[in-house]
């Protein structure tokens, strides 16, 4: 999968969604920019958290928004295949295949951003 262009794609059918239903939009990016703000976790570990959610619910959109906001606030590879590990103990192998995506999702956004 290419990440970056998928997230695209992505967007542009949220935007769809967004014209289609302006107030359940904006009320999720409420809940989502409250979720997110640093208080006793770190926002790069709320983002870790958020992929691990990802990871156990087979969303590719959420892997690949959540990969790329955890870099965005630092995470290294390292990181991110931990996450990965974790999903995998407590989700077994449907965590093992979408957690491979993420870390793919990791290797294709660093390597966008060189």
């Amino acid at each position: 999968m290419d990440w970056p262009a998928f997230l695209n794609d992505t967007n542009r059918q949220l935007a769809k969604f967004r014209e289609a239903q302006p107030g359940a939009q904006q009320g999720f990016a409420q809940l989502a920019r409250a979720a997110t703000q640093p208080g006793a976790i770190d926002p790069m570990t709320k983002e870790l958290i958020a992929l691990a959610i990802g990871i156990s619910a087979h969303c590719d959109g959420c892997i690949g928004f959540h990969v790329r906001a955890a870099r965005r606030h630092d995470a290294t590879r390292e990181q991110i295949a931990e996450t990965v590990a974790m999903c995998l103990y407590m989700g077994g192998g449907p965590s093992l295949m979408y957690g491979a995506k993420a870390l793919d999702a990791f290797d294709q956004f660093e390597a966008a951003e060189a």
